[in-house]
């Protein structure tokens, strides 16, 4: 995914009922409970925006991967602020 000339990926830490409902376009869904043995499949050499439905899931998702040597941000607010701002949100992420 690309903003502002910068390449990242979007994590989707949420539970794939969630995810089904509505999700940001072009994320990646791997629930926080998975994230633990699922951790190799995120890349080491991109930055990884994370979010969940309000961030305190991503917040705690950001700390791991951090704790593990990748670049994160959280998506402050979660996808609630996300749609609050006017941007989109579709049923479904890749998982």
């Amino acid at each position: 995914m690309k903003q502002s000339g910068k390449d990242f990926l979007l994590l989707d830490v949420r539970t794939p009922q969630e995810n089904a409902a509505e999700a940001i376009e072009g994320s990646y869904l791997i629930p926080l409970q998975e994230l633990g043995h699922r951790v190799q499949e995120l890349p080491r050499d991109t930055e990884i925006v994370i979010y969940c439905r309000v961030g305190n899931r991503s917040a705690y998702a950001c700390a791991f991967l951090a704790g593990h040597g990748y670049q994160v941000k959280n998506l402050e607010g979660g996808i609630l602020e996300w749609k609050m701002a006017g941007h989109p949100a579709n049923s479904g992420a890749q998982i």
